[in-house]
């Protein structure tokens, strides 16, 4: 599975109607459409699919037609994120009419075009499940264990400096294993 960690967009013409093609974080998709529909005031139609994990690891995912004929925008846009394993992901695509009916088939093609386009020019994460650990050490240890965790590429989501420091890490199992490999004995590790 994969994630995208910024936005990008990508525009795709088809019978002089215009499909831009929005993707971004999960995350980030009520900003970015209330932005988009600033932004582009006299498009026609705002289709959107999304997916993303909930907190018991289950996919996810919706999608609205925003007016176009039932089937031929929303649900094939999804079909596209879903085809191309994307999770925590949100796709936009703002259409601007042309003038000429492209039919049911030609609005599939057209919207799925116009999705696969942006993802192949967007930058993919592979997601990877992350825990949460716990460390707690003596503050003469901290600045070796930061360069440990800056070396194993580990992230710190919170420091709390009491008698002692305890970092919570958010890292995949991999690092997890380096990790308890290469701190001090000295550093007490836990899961909660």
């Amino acid at each position: 599975m994969y994630f995208v960690k910024e936005e990008s967009n990508q525009t795709l013409e088809e019978k002089k109607s215009k499909f831009i093609a929005h993707l971004c974080p999960y995350k980030d998709f009520e900003k970015v459409m209330l932005r988009l529909r600033q932004e582009h005031p006299k498009a026609r139609h705002f289709v959107y699919a999304y997916r993303f994990l909930n907190e018991y690891e289950q996919i996810v995912e919706n999608c609205s037609d925003d007016g176009e004929p039932k089937g031929t925008s929303g649900k094939p846009s999804l079909n596209v994120l879903a085809g191309n394993e994307l999770i925590n992901s949100a796709v936009i695509i703002i259409r601007y009419f042309g003038g000429i009916k492209l039919g049911t088939g030609g609005l599939v093609r057209a919207y799925s075009d116009a999705v696969n386009l942006v993802i192949k020019n967007s930058e993919l994460i592979k997601y990877e499940k992350l825990e949460k650990l716990i460390l707690q050490c003596d503050y003469n240890l901290l600045s070796k264990v930061e360069y440990i965790l800056n070396s194993l590429n580990i992230s710190i989501v919170n420091k709390e400096f009491t008698t002692d420091v305890v970092l919570t890490l958010e890292l995949t199992i991999e690092q997890t294993t380096k990790l308890k490999l290469e701190l001090p004995r000295e550093v007490l590790i836990s899961n909660k």
